[in-house]
């Protein structure tokens, strides 16, 4: 009978046992659900959990400037030094408040009351003194970090993190160290006027045939005959409006559907000059370029199509070139197809001669900033007659863009521009107009 009974009571501390070592399985399987592991702060799964606890705060973010710039620079493993070391500094100065890391270069200050204003407004100006040109050391290197506040002075707390994010934003791109968000602010009324203009270009790119080419027409400035025409996006939304480039490629690339664009456009340029015998050329950007699938779309339109000696590929030389062998690799392998090279908007970016030696083009399209005013403006006479036999000694044939008067028009014929286009000349047009 005893032997039963110390038996039973064995198996009774067995199941306690075992049921203690299950509750501490699961703390620690909820404290790691909770917890960034790098920075062992609460993540942003805990945050929602308290917010959901209490009624009066305040939202604090906190965002390290230029994170991926100091990632892409000084590695990786740099980086999370970065951010460990950023996050023990919250937790020092901000010893009386809540810190988060949500994201990646981003963390959140949870003040157990509601602020003012005012009040608010003190206390990051405080905070960002406190944060400014932080000085950490890795390996004999010291690397400087400065971040950027955001938060909500809001009647109510409904949609915090829209609000707060909306506010971080704005800071971002007016480059002030803080900035609130307040109700008599439109910044939600535009937001949500951004995500209707990016579900429109999504949708119009999704089906193929929102985006569309207008084709401007480029004439020879001796006969004056149309000789070849540049394609040129534009967007068709539902309604029928017509979107210019300037409005729906930023929208595009930020939505990570550049590259669409850009396809759709060869695709359906090299089909409507399958039955017109112009020449034609297609803008490029770097981004293009440097894209293996739009590269090797490119090179199989070239080799199917039998159309390469007809078509003029126009890099944008407003565009930012970090690689100018790759762009050289490109001009050389279209050229193995006939198609031709010109450098767009030139004398508005990276306006460099030695450049010029380098790509070897076969044209020149001198920016509009230096033709529309060209019939008066004699400094831009001086700049462009320079361009002209710079250009004229390499062989480089020029076309002048924005010509948009008759005067314009002779002025550009006088300084031995070889082509022209513009509005005096013909607008953009879908069809073929001759």
């Amino acid at each position: 009978m005893e032997n039963s009974i110390e038996k039973e009571q064995e198996q009774k501390d067995k199941i306690k046992l075992l049921s203690n070592e299950l509750k501490k399985v699961q703390k620690n399987l909820v404290e790691q659900f909770y917890t960034d592991p790098l920075t062992r702060l609460p993540n942003l799964y805990r945050l929602r959990h308290d917010l959901e606890e209490i009624n009066n705060f305040t939202l604090i973010i906190a965002n390290i400037d230029n994170f991926k710039l100091l990632n892409d620079f000084y590695g990786f493993v740099v980086g999370d030094f970065i951010l460990e070391s950023f996050a023990k500094t919250l937790k020092v100065e901000l010893q009386d408040v809540a810190v988060y890391r949500i994201a990646g270069d981003e963390f959140a200050i949870l003040v157990p009351e509601r602020m003012s204003f005012y009040l608010l407004k003190n206390y990051l100006i405080h905070l960002s003194k406190q944060l400014t040109h932080l000085k950490y050391a890795y390996a004999q290197t010291e690397i400087y970090v400065d971040c950027t506040l955001s938060s909500s002075a809001s009647f109510t707390n409904d949609d915090i993190f829209s609000k707060v994010s909306m506010a971080l934003k704005y800071a971002k791109k007016e480059q002030l160290k803080f900035w609130i968000y307040e109700d008599t602010m439109n910044f939600s009324q535009e937001y949500e006027n951004n995500l209707k203009y990016a579900t429109k270009v999504r949708k119009a790119i999704v089906d193929y045939s929102g985006i569309v080419p207008y084709f401007q027409p480029i004439i020879d400035n001796e006969t004056n005959e149309i000789i070849k025409f540049e394609a040129l996006s534009r967007l068709i939304d539902e309604e029928g409006v017509i979107h210019s480039p300037h409005n729906f490629i930023p929208v595009a690339k930020m939505i990570k559907v550049y590259d669409k664009i850009t396809m759709t456009i060869i695709d359906k340029s090299f089909k409507v000059f399958e039955t017109h015998p112009f020449d034609f050329s297609i803008n490029l950007s770097f981004e293009d370029i440097i894209n293996q699938e739009i590269y090797d779309f490119i090179i199989r339109k070239l080799r199917d199509s039998n159309m390469g000696h007809r078509v003029t590929f126009e890099l944008l030389e407003s565009e930012k070139v970090n690689d100018f062998n790759k762009v050289m690799h490109f001009f050389n392998e279209i050229k193995r197809y006939g198609a031709k090279v010109a450098i767009d908007d030139f004398g508005s970016g990276f306006s460099n001669f030695s450049y010029i030696t380098k790509l070897n083009p076969d044209f020149l399209k001198i920016d509009g900033s230096l033709i529309k005013d060209i019939d008066q403006d004699k400094n831009a006479q001086i700049i462009v007659e320079t361009i002209v036999n710079f250009s004229k000694k390499l062989g480089i044939q020029t076309v002048a863009e924005f010509v948009h008067s008759s005067t314009v028009l002779s002025t550009v014929k006088q300084l031995g521009i070889d082509y022209s286009q513009g509005y005096y000349i013909d607008m953009p047009s879908p069809q073929i107009v001759m």
